[in-house]
């Protein structure tokens, strides 16, 4: 067994369909530029409200992937 390092950084994603939505776009866009992506902590929900309605929905995520620095 080998050790690693893990680095993890923190995103915002939004979606107006939902807070799961939200956490998929993060995933999705980080792994065009992340490699061995390996946790996703969802760390904070929002929404954005207007008219007394739900508009956006917010999830703070912190994202972790093996370091090869």
């Amino acid at each position: 067994m080998t050790d690693s390092i893990y680095k993890v950084i923190e995103l915002v994603g939004s979606s107006e369909k939902g807070w799961e939505d939200a956490v998929q776009k993060i995933i999705t866009r980080a792994s065009k530029t992340l490699r061995d992506l390996r946790i996703a902590e969802v760390d904070k929900f929002d929404v954005r409200i207007s008219e007394n309605k739900i508009v956006n929905y917010r999830a703070r995520v912190k994202l972790s992937f093996k370091y090869e620095g």
